[in-house]
């Protein structure tokens, strides 16, 4: 039956071919608007690619149309039962007028894990990334010039199987949608408060954590609203042992002192599948250990990080994830006590933005840029 199961996979992913694009072509004058009235996700390219699939048929031809509302049954069990993931990614225009990827192949890979675990239709990563590409090259004039701002790319997928059965989806359609956004935080590169969260729960070993679904952002909403009411500006999840996973939709990392005075890089493992495989997250961790930082992948706990805060041991803290970038911590609160967490000048999180942002800009020559 498994064997049954990923020969079908694999002709599905055969089915979808960036060389079947068709395209129709938008006739709005819509432009690139101010940079300074971008808000993040709220304007959208001319253009959106989609195409559409059946369990009987595989992928239909890719097509890159003017971007518009989607027609859906309301039967379609991607409303009802949460049939659906989403990428997020974003393309970066040089100083001489280049448009480049930053490791689109490791968004591509995440989203296949994603739809496999929904049971939807796969494709070839490969393929994916050559469809991306045409998108924006047909909007490339949405790609904003200016260091700081970019065009994000959602491309998503979703049931259209008309059932209100629990079922598998019979059919699916991915999209892709782009919008050009300024730095994500209006303040810019500032620190920001959390709260550790105990109560609420964002994921769980046997769940869906580790995977880019839907289903996992809506009911973090509720306790996020809660926390920024109380002045925090986004929730720290903990897991079993008040263990720390991620922070809002971004994954953390601690620098830690060790007891030789040696810098200690942490963040919290994937194993456990409580921890989203973030892009940023394992840029990160490879660009610490080129720079000879000490790196560890571990499980680490609030109970752990306010005893090492006491002692003088917690050197900063920082969030990591492609909408962000990178975004510094100054202070937890945990157990109904703030705890202030140091914001070094001269900090890791700092070295990792100038890092990340020389490569997506194509400042330095990387592998990890690449040329639309």
């Amino acid at each position: 039956m498994y064997a049954i199961k990923r020969q079908q996979a694999r002709w599905f992913a055969e089915t979808f071919r960036a060389a079947d694009i068709t395209k129709h072509l938008s006739t709005e004058d819509r432009v690139l608007p101010p940079l300074e009235t971008l808000k993040f996700g709220e304007k959208f390219s001319k253009h959106m690619l989609k195409a559409n699939w059946t369990r009987k048929d595989g992928w239909q031809r890719p097509e890159i149309v003017p971007y518009g509302n989607l027609s859906l049954s309301p039967a379609a069990s991607s409303l009802h039962y949460a049939l659906q993931c989403f990428e997020g990614m974003k393309a970066y225009k040089t100083a001489d007028g280049e448009v480049r990827l930053f490791r689109p192949d490791m968004n591509a890979a995440r989203m296949n894990r994603s739809t496999a675990r929904l049971d939807l239709p796969t494709f070839d990563g490969k393929e994916f990334v050559e469809c991306l590409k045409e998108l924006i090259r047909v909007d490339s004039d949405w790609v904003p010039q200016k260091h700081g701002y970019s065009l994000y790319i959602r491309p998503t997928v979703i049931s259209t199987d008309v059932c209100l059965g629990v079922a598998p989806a019979a059919s699916a359609m991915l999209f892709m949608i782009m919008s050009p956004v300024g730095p994500y935080w209006k303040e810019g590169f500032k620190p920001v408060k959390l709260f550790a969260d105990n109560v609420n729960v964002r994921a769980w070993k046997g769940g869906t954590g580790a995977y880019k679904l839907g289903a996992n952002y809506g009911p973090t909403i509720h306790p996020a609203v809660d926390a920024a009411s109380h002045g925090y500006q986004q929730i720290l999840w903990l897991g079993p042992g008040d263990s720390i996973t991620e922070v809002g939709a971004m994954n953390l990392f601690v620098v830690f002192k060790g007891d030789d005075g040696t810098p200690e890089l942490v963040t919290a493992p994937l194993e456990s599948g409580l921890v989203l495989p973030g892009v940023t997250r394992d840029s990160i961790l490879a660009l610490a250990k080129e720079t000879g930082l000490k790196t560890s992948v571990r499980e680490y706990t609030m109970p752990e990080l306010v005893e090492r805060l006491a002692k003088g041991q917690v050197l900063e803290a920082f969030g990591a994830g492609t909408a962000a970038i990178v975004c510094p911590v100054d202070g937890i609160n945990y157990a109904g006590k703030d705890h202030s967490i140091p914001c070094p000048e001269n900090s890791v999180a700092n070295s990792m933005m100038e890092k990340l942002q020389a490569i997506q800009y194509g400042e330095v020559q990387h592998p990890w840029s690449v040329a639309v």
